[in-house]
């Protein structure tokens, strides 16, 4: 396995354990993404920010359970 294939497993285990931790840095990235590009990409950001945040509740249901 590659380097960055390793390093992607090890910090998907860490949000995978973390996911509610998680969905409030993905809102502060967001915001930090929008005023970098100035708005230019702001539904593009609005986009992946929704899939990571969807992504994160899921995970974060199959903890509690």
């Amino acid at each position: 396995m590659s380097a960055a294939g390793g390093a992607f497993n090890r910090l998907k285990k860490v949000v995978d354990n973390n996911a509610g931790k998680a969905q409030g840095l993905v809102g502060k990235a967001a915001q930090a993404a929008k005023k970098a590009t100035g708005g230019s990409y702001n539904d593009k950001i609005d986009r992946g920010a929704g899939a990571a945040t969807d992504y994160l509740r899921k995970r974060d249901r199959k903890d509690e359970k």
